[in-house]
């Protein structure tokens, strides 16, 4: 009988070692599928992983769609750290953007410099107040908070799906499920003219210095680190274990629904029911493949946000079924805790006593 064992030592180089295992792994997997399919894996591999970088609309579009994967899987990574699962973000996301967007239509067609700030203060807050749902939950009555936060995520979906066919519907869009186009002062400003390149990539960089800062400066750092390796010892702390349960899920919705307001006033620029594409649930990937390190996952950000740019270039181009990013994605997050708990633990031979 094979058992595992946890390592008395534990290599430091794995920190670096076990993405890159799991990146190698995730491209033998696909180079074998695109053979089995029928399709040439040396071009298909370039077309997602090389060709984006070659061209600048392929690197602007790089930064729109690793902004909002960067921001929630820095919230997320606090949660994770400590010990607490936060798998709404897709949720938050959603109803921050609902949140922000409806603050910016309220104040259609009014222009100024407050309407973004004021859009980001209430997106944040509508984030924050959906994550307190399974955080309750879990501090009252000891319930799972990842089962209360992946159900809110479908409530989060239909709830904007109805605001958008109903009240936040654009009177003058023909009866489609759209809101009106922000205005300018409701649309985020562009880096790079003549891109979709938005500041909200800026932002993202930004969040990820002062998360390393609290991380490894502040003893807020310490209280995350204890809390995940043991919550008896955060009570020794001065800490309550509910403290750290409704502080992972303040910081992963504040942070969620940032990035659902930065998403719809910068590349969609209204109020859609397509705005939920799966980030959430991406940057849990992005999170692990980082290492739960704020500049870890700036890198992992901007990997899986390639393998969207590449899939969707390759399902043109080459015929691939929709599914091959999230496949990839799917592949790669197996690869990863596979890498991670061979790095962590080794496997024995138990050998099994007869029955005498």
């Amino acid at each position: 009988m094979f058992t595992l064992q946890k390592k008395e030592t534990i290599d430091q180089s794995s920190l670096y070692t076990v993405p890159l295992i799991a990146i190698g792994c995730s491209l033998i997997f696909v180079f074998i599928l695109f053979l089995l399919i029928g399709k040439n894996p040396v071009l298909a591999i370039f077309i997602i992983f090389i060709e984006p970088l070659l061209s600048v609309f392929g690197l602007s579009e790089l930064i729109v769609k690793a902004t909002p994967l960067i921001i929630i899987a820095l919230g997320l990574s606090i949660g994770f750290r400590a010990g607490v699962w936060n798998i709404g973000a897709e949720g938050q996301f959603t109803i921050g953007a609902l949140f922000g967007g409806a603050a910016i239509l309220a104040f259609y067609p009014t222009s100024g410099i407050w309407i973004l700030p004021l859009s980001f203060f209430i997106a944040i807050i509508g984030g924050i107040l959906w994550g307190m749902i399974p955080a309750f939950f879990k501090a009252r009555f000891n319930t799972n908070e990842i089962l209360v936060s992946l159900m809110l995520t479908y409530v989060a979906i239909f709830f904007l799906s109805g605001m958008v066919y109903g009240p936040l519907k654009n009177p003058e869009g023909f009866n489609f499920p759209e809101s009106r186009l922000f205005h300018d002062s409701g649309t985020l400003p562009i880096i790079f003219p003549g891109t979709r390149a938005h500041i909200g990539f800026l932002i993202a960089l930004i969040l990820a210095g002062l998360m390393y800062y609290l991380l490894k400066r502040h003893k807020f750092g310490f209280h995350v680190k204890v809390s995940g390796e043991s919550s008896r010892a955060l009570v020794f702390s001065g800490k309550s274990t509910n403290y750290m349960v409704y502080l992972s899920f303040i910081i992963s919705g504040a942070f969620a629904g940032l990035a659902g307001v930065i998403e719809v006033s910068g590349p969609v620029g209204q109020l859609v029911p397509a705005i939920p594409v799966g980030y959430g649930f991406t940057a849990i990937i992005v999170a692990f493949l980082g290492r739960l390190n704020p500049l870890g996952i700036c890198f992992a950000g901007l990997l899986l946000a390639l393998t969207y740019i590449g899939g969707e270039a390759a399902q043109i181009r080459l015929g691939l079924p929709n599914a091959i990013t999230g496949v990839f994605q799917g592949v790669l997050l197996f690869s990863l805790l596979a890498a991670e708990a061979f790095t962590n633990y080794e496997v024995s031979l138990k050998k099994m006593r007869g029955n005498s």
